[in-house]
């Protein structure tokens, strides 16, 4: 079966299916995504681990957090409750955790 290159979460919001540097914004409307960060892996989409290093963010889940907006693929914003995210993770301690559910 052929991988497609995003992972639908909702009909109108599409992800891309790859690693992400990732900028988090200070408001919603500067933002690609609304983020929420859930307390149970059951109840993510995605399953995330933060790596310190680009290089080391090469698949879904693995996020590498850049300084400047401009050196982002996606611009989040951390929103305060479920109901208003476009995507709900799980932060995981290791890369081999990561991944869609």
């Amino acid at each position: 079966m052929k991988k497609l290159p995003f992972a639908f979460i909702t009909p109108s919001v599409a992800i891309p299916a790859q690693a992400w540097k990732i900028y988090k914004t200070e408001h919603e409307s500067q933002a690609d995504l609304k983020v929420y960060v859930v307390d149970s892996e059951s109840q993510a989409d995605l399953k995330v681990h933060y790596v310190e290093y680009e290089s080391q963010a090469t698949e879904d889940g693995l996020w590498y957090e850049v300084e400047y907006e401009s050196g982002a693929d996606k611009k989040i914003y951390l929103v305060d409750y479920e109901s208003q995210a476009d995507l709900k993770i799980y932060i995981v301690d290791s890369e081999s955790q990561t991944g869609w559910n």
